[in-house]
């Protein structure tokens, strides 16, 4: 390298190190207030989604979610083998939800909790969301161990019932129901001209969860379609373009929503209308801990009005899923709610990259060995094209000497001197970007494995080797505030291994740029889940071990290829 390229790696690695130092430091922070959370007594062994946090959540710029009752709470449990529901008297809902089969962390054995007391409970009926007011139910619990509540107010009564539905699955069980009865008993027709119905709360688990997951989410034609909590912050956009003020609440019209939800990175509360489809979405964000930038999101869905005559009843049914969100089992229901899983542009690779895991699982029984074995095997099907790429970057680099001829010949015409080097490629039969395509094949593979690995709830708290939890950095120890995550590191240095081996083809300056490569994919992974880095050390060792056999080969010949009209 020459002088110059010395001093902007050297520059690149000040500014990665100095990076890592200030969040190092900030982790540390968040990190050191969430135990001293997790230390605190409690009542009970359950770790709450917003509760639970370094701090109590804050309304933003908005009034508090509901105000002190005026009735005492009452409170009855369903349950099943998977989901724990604590359903209130406080406007007919689930204040709770807690999932008896998940974890905080490894360091944090409490059960994590969807939504909590201090947000309205999940299914709760309102007519503002931004200030609601929770009406007492009676509540009893039926033969067949539903859950009944009933209101009479004005000759209305206004009935609720929660179970859980019957189903085929074995495990995975958090989809309940919700069954709505109001009745007009009065001599006047009832009109209502509109309600929400609350979805209840989501905010991160873990203190390294990523905020963008955070969302208000919901369904439109087979598509989903949210927000995150970064919204309501506001932006200064592109050089003041696109420029947008803070936002105290997010409300948006729609037409015939299939269901909507609160979200967080591996976690949902969604709701699906059964009889009539919803119009419309509210949401806001409360704090955390807006020194670290944490926040929460709480909702509502908007349905459609109705008008009862004396004596008639309206009847609407709603499905609640409060749980983790694994593919598999949204996948079955039946209005698109796998969609929650978001994962984007490359939705069918990261969908088949998903169930192929979880099927290398049920014979592996462990998600590390199941990652190295899904890497073998997209190396395996792309070995032959790889082999191919190899062979044509080994030719190249034997045309490296006559490619430099003519950049001394023409340097003073960079136009001819690209003439007659793509000419000298066709004379030769050889193809420039040859090298590039199993590179430009995996980019979707990547992509998809991002998407997916980022949401996959199987990868949550699963060891492997010195790793705690896949869906994490695996960070084994801090210096000077800088977490040590030793997968990334490997990742960079057999990637730099692997630039090392490859035969020197292309322009000084092009090669001079790919030497940053190792440290800019290091820059952007290093904070990722431990499983993507996972994979993509073990890729650069297979793509190590083909380079090496490759090496082995006969080196391949330079011959000219005969134009087309002079070949018998």
């Amino acid at each position: 390298m020459d002088r110059t390229a010395w001093i902007v790696v050297t520059l690149c690695v000040v500014g990665l190190i100095g990076w890592y130092i200030y969040v190092g430091k900030q982790s540390q922070q968040l990190r050191q207030q969430h135990l001293a959370v997790a230390a605190s007594p409690t009542p009970s062994a359950a770790v709450s989604a917003t509760a639970a946090r370094p701090a109590s959540p804050v309304a933003t710029a908005t009034p508090s979610p509901q105000a002190t009752p005026e009735f005492a709470e009452k409170t009855e449990t369903l349950r099943n083998d998977d989901v724990e529901l604590h359903l209130t008297n406080r406007g007919g809902g689930i204040a709770e939800a807690v999932l008896l089969n998940q974890i905080a962390s490894q360091d944090d054995q409490r059960r994590v909790v969807l939504n909590s007391n201090e947000q309205t409970p999940i299914g709760v009926m309102f007519d503002q969301p931004g200030s609601p007011h929770l009406d007492e139910f009676n509540l009893s619990r039926e033969a067949d161990g539903g859950i009944k509540f009933e209101r009479r107010a004005d000759s209305v009564t206004v009935r609720k019932r929660f179970f859980f539905p019957p189903g085929k699955e074995k495990r995975d069980n958090f989809l309940a129901e919700m069954d709505v009865d109001v009745v007009n008993g009065g001599g006047q027709p009832y009109v209502n001209p509109g309600y929400f119905v609350a979805l209840g709360s989501a905010s991160p688990i873990h203190p390294k969860d990523y905020s963008y997951y955070t969302r208000l989410v919901w369904c439109l034609d087979g598509k989903a379609k949210g927000v995150d909590i970064n919204w309501f912050g506001g932006g200064g956009g592109l050089l003041g373009i696109g420029a947008r003020a803070p936002q105290p609440f997010y409300q948006q019209d729609l037409a015939n929503a299939d269901w909507a939800a609160v979200s967080d990175q591996f976690f949902t509360t969604l709701i699906a209308p059964l009889t009539t489809k919803g119009n419309g979405v509210w949401g806001r964000r409360f704090d955390i801990s807006p020194e670290q930038k944490m926040f929460g999101i709480a909702a509502a869905l908007r349905m459609p009005g109705f008008q009862l005559p004396p004596g008639q009843t309206y009847k609407a049914q709603f499905e609640i899923w409060a749980g983790p969100k694994i593919y598999h089992r949204l996948a079955r229901l039946d209005h698109n709610e796998a969609e929650i899983m978001d994962f984007g542009m490359f939705k069918i690779v990261s969908q088949f990259l998903l169930n192929f895991l979880n099927w290398l699982h049920g014979f592996l029984g462990s998600y590390g060995w199941s990652v190295l074995a899904l890497t073998a095997v997209v190396k395996i099907v792309l070995w032959p094209l790889q082999g191919k790429a190899n062979k044509s970057m080994r030719r190249m680099s034997l045309l490296n000497p006559k490619v430099q001829e003519l950049r001394d010949k023409y340097k003073d015409d960079p136009t001819k001197m690209n003439q007659e080097v793509m000419k000298l490629y066709k004379d030769y039969g050889i193809n420039p970007v040859g090298g590039c395509l199993p590179m430009m094949i995996q980019i979707p593979i990547f992509f998809g494995l991002f998407k997916m690995l980022g949401q996959a709830v199987e990868l949550r708290n699963s060891s492997f080797l010195w790793v705690k939890d896949l869906s994490q950095p695996d960070t084994v120890a801090h210096l000077f505030g800088v977490p040590i995550n030793v997968i990334p590191l490997c990742m960079a240095a057999t990637q730099i291994w692997l630039m090392a081996m490859t035969p020197k083809t292309g322009d000084p300056t092009q090669r001079r740029v790919m030497m940053f490569t190792p440290l800019i994919f290091l820059f952007i992974c290093y904070n990722f889940a431990a499983a993507l880095a996972l994979y993509y050390t073990t890729q650069n060792l297979f793509s190590i071990v083909q380079f090496y056999y490759n090496k082995r080969q006969p080196m391949p010949t330079l011959e000219k290829v005969q134009p087309a009209g002079k070949r018998k």
